[in-house]
């Protein structure tokens, strides 16, 4: 086989530092935006991204050639770098080091999909650290 064929397809979880609120609900869409342009300029494809005041959520297509690590690294770095320039007075924001990374099939991408819309409504009932517990054990990480 000549030619390299993928899909990988990547639910990621990172949070602000100390989960404090910082993202503002007037500024998670043009946030939001940015880093689907930051993850075309590494040729990965958001399908779907959202969050909360203290954390997001985005499904993510990656080329076969860079790592989900490599993909967090540069969407909290550009989006860092944004905030900073955009909103001079959040001068103590910053990410979380690190972050959740879940595969997803395709079959169970719409779901997801879903998933990610719905966060606002989701984090009335549940706090993230439950929600991240939930995921871990599904995916049999703890």
């Amino acid at each position: 086989m000549g030619h390299t064929y993928s899909n990988l397809l990547v639910h990621i979880v990172f949070s602000t530092k100390e989960r404090i609120n910082f993202l503002y609900k007037g500024m998670r869409p043009e946030l939001f935006s940015y880093i689907c342009g930051i993850a075309k300029n590494i040729d990965c494809y958001i399908s779907k991204i959202g969050g909360v005041e203290d954390h997001i959520h985005i499904l993510v297509k990656i080329p076969p050639n860079i790592s989900a690590s490599d993909v967090v690294m540069k969407l909290k770095a550009n989006s860092s770098k944004w905030i900073h320039e955009k909103y001079p007075t959040l001068h103590d924001f910053a990410w979380q080091p690190g972050f959740s990374c879940f595969s997803v099939s395709e079959s169970a991408k719409a779901n997801v999909q879903r998933y990610i819309e719905l966060q606002e409504e989701h984090h009335k009932r549940i706090p993230l650290g439950h929600e991240l517990k939930m995921f871990y054990e599904k995916n049999k990480i703890l």
